[in-house]
């Protein structure tokens, strides 16, 4: 991937234009959030994007010679974005070792990125009560980002 970044990029670069548009034309979202988020990450954090359709994780980060493998998660939250956002689906049962929450601004831009493990998000995921919390895996991003640390950016 790395001899296509330029490419990526410029690609990304319009299909967000057309994103914006679509959005302003019917109120829906295009749907490419979560390939922005993988790409941002990736560029951002220093990660090796894995093949597509991986189970489980979509990069791979070394970090003191050991392969951790990274579920990436994006959230595109509008000007005045009301709380109870969530993050997409994480499912238990897949290989990974950690989610990293990219949150976009309406433009696509990153404005924070998240990392919480394994353990935290298991815990998280398995308490009691929510249905879609408990059933689909589905955390608030105001929770993922009380059980993950801010990475992004760094100060």
């Amino acid at each position: 991937m790395s001899t296509n970044i330029k490419e990526i990029r410029n690609i990304l670069k319009d299909a967000i234009d057309v994103a914006k548009r679509y959005k302003a034309l019917t109120g829906k979202p295009l749907g490419i959030t979560g390939e922005v988020a993988e790409f941002t990450a990736a560029s951002l954090l220093g990660l090796v994007l894995a093949e597509a359709r991986q189970a489980g994780y979509d990069a791979i980060q070394n970090k003191n010679g050991k392969e951790i493998k990274v579920q990436i998660k994006g959230r595109c939250l509008p000007e005045n974005h009301k709380t109870g956002q969530r993050v997409g689906s994480i499912q238990l049962d897949k290989e990974w070792d950690t989610v990293v929450l990219v949150l976009l601004d309406h433009e696509f831009e990153p404005f924070e990125i998240y990392e919480a493990g394994r353990g935290p998000v298991t815990e998280a995921l398995s308490a009691p009560g929510s249905k879609a919390r408990n059933e689909r895996g589905a955390l608030g991003v105001s929770k993922f980002k009380s059980i993950g640390k801010k990475i992004w950016p760094t100060s």
